[in-house]
């Protein structure tokens, strides 16, 4: 009796540390499993073993050159590589603006240009930016080849085009005319989209320039309709007009809502940095190749025309999204300059270069752009 007790304890403990070896075994395991998707995500191969972020994002038009990283992230499947399922969406003329829309909560990012963030700080709501796509507005003033219109002196008594009345490209009209001493209510704006609105205006004489970008621009230059007087195109056009690099597109959300987000934040950010790297190491025939064809062929623009203003003004574009040293600094002054900002604006809360440095690490990209700081 006492020997089949000794029999089946010295079984039970056999039994046990058996289970207990599967058990050790089976921690190894998940501990080497979750290492290895790590690693993977470190080399490039992100989001293994990561639940899928779901992103709103809507873009200040979608189409637009300056706006290209958004949809060139998508058609590169760079998105789903660092497992992020971005819904993009596009403003429409005479609609939400992209920014108005993120922050009412509609959306939960906007691409759409830096400085709306100080904007909003001024109204009270707290948005930053958190991957910066590019040094410059990428914007040019096409004036009707009537216009006499050279620098902003010339903007007096004349109407402006713009986007919309409050958009970016309003802002930098009064800015040029700032600049050289003429006050906004010297002069007249009217928003008249991009496009084959902003094409019929300047053909119809209703407007005497327009603020627009590419494919715009080439559209404008091609059917004769006017020349570039102002270049903001590129980073160098920018800082010679501006003073130094203004930083435009980029993506904003509300800080709450970053803050809450932070792995989706960081998804997203991973993926445009990846898009941006890209951009700079192929050319503007690559890059048209890779978008959708009603982007880059329609009915105001030919692919050949897209791709030669894609070269004119592709420098406009940051290689490693992060925001340059000094750029904060002089899109405040300009916004000071023209009355929507003050020495209250706190520029350390407006936007973080902290995602996109992760992004490059993650990746081992060599960034270039040397990073603003904490006060811009």
């Amino acid at each position: 009796m006492s020997s089949a007790i000794s029999k089946k304890s010295a079984a039970t403990k056999m039994l046990i540390v058996a289970a207990a070896g599967a058990l050790s075994l089976t921690a190894l395991s998940a501990c080497s499993s979750s290492k290895s998707s790590s690693s993977s995500a470190a080399s490039g191969t992100a989001g293994v073993s990561k639940t899928t972020q779901h992103v709103t994002l809507m873009v200040g038009g979608i189409d637009k050159q300056i706006y290209l990283p958004y949809k060139l992230a998508d058609q590169l499947g760079f998105y789903k590589k660092y497992n992020v399922d971005v819904t993009l969406s596009t403003e429409q003329d005479g609609g939400v603006g992209a920014e108005e829309a993120m922050v009412s909560g509609q959306v939960d990012m906007a691409g759409a240009w830096y400085n709306h963030a100080i904007d909003f700080q001024m109204k009270h709501k707290n948005v930053e930016d958190l991957v910066q796509l590019s040094g410059a507005p990428g914007e040019r003033e096409m004036c009707g080849n009537k216009a006499t219109v050279h620098t902003g002196a010339d903007f007096a008594g004349k109407t402006m085009g713009v986007t919309d009345l409050g958009s970016g490209t309003d802002t930098l009209t009064q800015l040029i005319a700032a600049q050289s001493g003429v006050a906004k209510n010297k002069f007249s704006r009217t928003g008249v989209g991009a496009g084959s609105t902003a094409l019929a205006a300047l053909k119809n004489g209703s407007i005497s320039c327009v603020m627009t970008t590419q494919p715009t621009v080439t559209a404008i230059e091609k059917q004769n309709l006017g020349y570039s007087a102002i270049d903001l195109a590129t980073t160098e056009g920018a800082t010679k007009a501006l003073g130094g690099a203004w930083p435009a597109a980029g993506v904003l959300a509300r800080t709450d809502w970053a803050n809450q987000h932070q792995e989706a934040v960081q998804d997203v950010v991973d993926a445009l940095v990846a898009t941006m790297h890209w951009i700079s190491t192929h050319s503007a025939t690559d890059i048209a190749n890779a978008l959708p064809a009603s982007y880059t062929n329609n009915a105001i623009i030919s692919k050949a025309d897209y791709i030669a203003g894609l070269t004119m003004d592709k420098s406009q574009f940051l290689p490693d999204g992060i925001m340059p040293a000094g750029g904060p600094k002089v899109v405040l002054t300009t916004e000071k300059l023209i009355g929507n900002a003050d020495d209250s604006v706190n520029l350390g809360a407006t936007f973080t270069n902290t995602y996109a440095i992760k992004a490059n690490q993650l990746e081992g990209f060599t960034t270039t752009t040397t990073p603003a700081g904490p006060t811009g």
